[in-house]
């Protein structure tokens, strides 16, 4: 009996403090409903590739009671999908004086963005339970906060294409053409056997091809011996006499009024000059002589040592060969007018090379018709990629270098920029990139670098853009490949949601409208809505048949609570391309002002 009854009173006392506990957490659960709830943002929004917020929770005072746990737990629900974000406890051993201090605690969430995911909402359940959460009273679901935006996702893709230099200048080149008429000793009239000989014959033949010169320079010089340098006048007349004599030759062969005048040589595109008392020319002619070295070595000895022209050139008279080595030898070549008649290069019209080189895809004319510059450069006369890919497909036939490939492969991205068929688009990049690759391998290069970031970023591989686009930054290739490199890297860095870096790229890069709609993006993003109104003005202006600058300036007016320009702006946006009603009507940005009227009027 005694058993019996201490047995019994056993079971009231646990009756008693199931039922205390029963009470303890049905009245938290409903002290639950007072609880101040803070989501930071709201609405939530989407940067890099994840949803990143806080969730702060204020409890009521007395609300957690001694010896229970209140949980938080945490849910993202769109459409009939569920994502348990998990939950944060307030356990009551923690919070000892939850009767006279409001409980407190902030919880940071993430995760990963998919783009399926769309507008939902941000739910919690709290949980009352005892310490060993044996026993537990929940809530209703309720929505904490919306989500999600997702105007980071709006950045405009650059792709930095670069073509390495084809070789080839198409710009006007001039020649040169040598001739030399020799003189006798001490004297400037012209021999002739110079005249009838193979110089004269040599200069009949150049004018009779009635090039397109520009001018003629002339340098007459002089042999060191004493009877020379007594005339410190013979190397001008010398000089003077050939251009006389080429005058009169013009004359001979091309009469006035003869058709290709800018064959004849006039007087105002002829330079003379006269070398005297220089060692220049005689050192020329010893280095070619078959002296021996250690003669050599002796006359430049003299030559280079003390004393004034004349004295070096009586010390030269001493040397026991002077009269047969360097008299009979040297001597006579310096008594001459060194001639240079500077015309224009022959070369193909750009016509011509367009012409050729389309013949050559085609399989009509023979690849080595042009030169392997003449090859690239037609590539550039030609603003349609598809021809492009066609005349450095043959280039990389002729030419195996990196030059060819990086050209090859770059023309073949500059396709799939434009290519809508996905496949399509794939198979390109895939092509361009093996090119460019095998480029790398020939030679190491910026340009095959960006143009390899440009395909990565195109595939949406970003850590192997990022990457390529540093080595070309770190290469030795001009400041455009490095601009459009920093282009890149500003592009991923929006991507990744690292906004300081992406600005400081952006910067880097060139003036091109994407960067210029970028760098607004980013400004906006990084709430400096007065720098990003100014950019997004200087953008649509240059830009007006663009939406996206006036869907952007939308979203600004939207977070400035400036209704009439968000209107404004919408329109127009809407006006240049309907995708952008369909964005703004499911588009948290514009969440307030989906009841508006206003708004309303605009997506009709």
């Amino acid at each position: 009996m005694i058993l019996n009854r201490k047995n019994g009173l056993k079971a009231l006392a646990l009756g008693s403090i199931l039922l205390i506990n029963a009470c303890s957490l049905k009245q938290m659960v409903k002290m639950a409903k007072d609880q101040e709830l803070t989501v930071t943002p709201s609405p939530l929004e989407v940067h890099g590739d994840s949803v990143a917020f806080d969730v702060s929770a204020i409890l009521p005072l007395k609300m957690l009671k001694k010896n229970k746990i209140y949980s938080v737990n945490t849910f993202y629900k769109y459409g009939t999908e569920k994502l348990d974000l998990g939950a944060f406890d307030f356990v009551s051993t923690e919070y000892p004086d939850a009767k006279t201090t409001n409980p407190k605690m902030t919880k940071h969430y993430s995760y990963f963005y998919k783009p399926e995911i769309g507008n939902g909402d941000l739910v919690i359940i709290g949980t009352a339970s005892n310490l060993e959460k044996t026993k537990s009273k929940s809530t209703d679901e309720f929505p904490i906060a919306k989500g999600i935006i997702t105007t980071s996702r709006l950045v405009k893709d650059y792709y930095a294409i670069a073509y390495a230099d084809h070789g080839y200048n198409n710009k006007e080149e001039l020649v040169p053409t040598y001739v030399n008429f020799y003189f006798e000793q001490g004297s400037s009239k012209l021999r002739k056997t110079e005249m009838t000989g193979q110089n004269g014959k040599f200069l009949d033949a150049f004018i009779l091809s009635k090039p397109v010169t520009r001018n003629v320079s002339i340098v007459g010089q002089h042999s060191p011996e004493g009877s020379e340098t007594a005339n410190t006048n013979l190397a001008n007349e010398r000089s003077q006499v050939i251009q006389k004599y080429i005058q009169e030759r013009v004359k001979y062969y091309i009469p006035k009024g003869v058709k290709n005048k800018d064959s004849v040589v006039a007087l105002s595109q002829y330079v003379t000059k006269g070398i005297y008392m220089d060692w220049a020319g005689f050192k020329a002619q010893l280095d070619s002589s078959s002296l021996s070295a250690t003669q050599k070595s002796e006359i430049l000895n003299i030559i280079n040592g003390s004393g004034d022209f004349i004295s070096k050139e009586k010390q030269l008279e001493k040397l026991p060969y002077f009269k047969k080595e360097l008299l009979n030898g040297i001597y006579p070549k310096l008594r001459t007018a060194r001639t240079e008649l500077w015309s224009v290069k022959k070369k193909k019209t750009d016509a011509e090379i367009s012409v050729l080189a389309k013949q050559i895809c085609d399989g009509t004319v023979k690849l080595d018709t042009l030169s392997i510059e003449e090859l690239g450069y037609a590539a550039t006369l030609t603003s349609l990629p598809s021809e492009k890919v066609r005349i450095y497909e043959a280039l990389v036939k002729k030419a195996d270098n990196w030059v060819a490939y990086n050209n090859l492969g770059a023309a073949l991205l500059e396709l799939a920029k434009t290519e809508i068929d996905q496949n399509k688009k794939s198979d390109l990049i895939s092509r361009a990139t093996n090119y460019l690759e095998m480029s790398l391998k020939k030679q190491d290069s910026g340009e095959a670098h960006l143009n390899l970031a440009s395909a990565y970023l195109m595939k949406g591989v970003r850590i192997s853009a990022r990457d390529e686009a540093n080595k070309a930054i770190a290469s030795k290739a001009g400041d455009n490949v490095k601009k459009g490199a920093s282009g890149v890297l500003g592009v991923l860095d929006i991507k990744d949601g690292k906004y300081d870096m992406a600005l400081s790229d952006l910067s880097k890069s060139t003036d091109s409208l994407e960067i210029l709609y970028n760098t607004a993006l980013t400004n906006l993003l990084k709430k400096d809505f007065g720098t990003a109104k100014s950019q997004l003005s200087n953008y649509n202006a240059k830009a007006p048949a663009d939406a996206y600058g006036f869907y952007l300036s939308a979203v600004l007016a939207a977070r400035q609570k400036d209704e009439t320009a968000l209107v404004s702006n919408l329109t127009k946006a809407v006006s240049l391309n309907a995708k952008a009603k369909e964005r703004a009507a499911v588009d948290m940005e514009f969440y307030e002002y989906w009841n508006s009227e206003n708004f309303k009027n605009v997506l009709k």
